[in-house]
């Protein structure tokens, strides 16, 4: 059993991606995005995302459309939709999110946009088979 009071541990990840739990069928990820910082423009064909956030405020940019996110928000991101996440806010954006299938590597911390950009394209960030 794993059990976290998440926002708690969203709210003291200093890191820009970290990969809490992955399990056969889901992941679970933390985030935090710092001010003028982005997720970037990506496409997940064959996963499902849900995003809430747990402090700062951003965009959720989905298929062409924007709607603002703050702390307590949700946001459903379906298999195959482009979407964006950007902080707008003077404070980091952080949230927790939810990955099924998963998404990343098991146990993959990124401190930063650059080293999960270089950990995809590499390769490195590749979920559990």
């Amino acid at each position: 059993m794993e059990h976290l009071t998440i926002a708690t541990v969203a709210e003291t990840n200093p890191d820009f991606r970290r990969v809490l739990w992955t399990g056969k069928y889901s992941q679970l990820v933390i985030m935090t995005i710092p001010p003028d910082g982005e997720i970037g423009q990506e496409v997940h064909p064959d996963t499902d995302q849900i995003l809430t956030f747990v402090s700062g405020v951003g965009e959720a940019r989905i298929n062409g459309e924007t709607q603002k996110v703050a702390q307590g928000d949700l946001v459903c991101v379906p298999a195959g939709a482009e979407h964006n996440f950007v902080n707008t806010g003077p404070n980091p954006l952080v949230l927790y999110t939810v990955y099924g299938p998963p998404e990343h590597a098991d146990g993959a911390v990124h401190k930063t946009k650059e080293e999960a950009d270089e950990a995809e394209e590499s390769g490195q960030d590749e979920p559990p088979a």
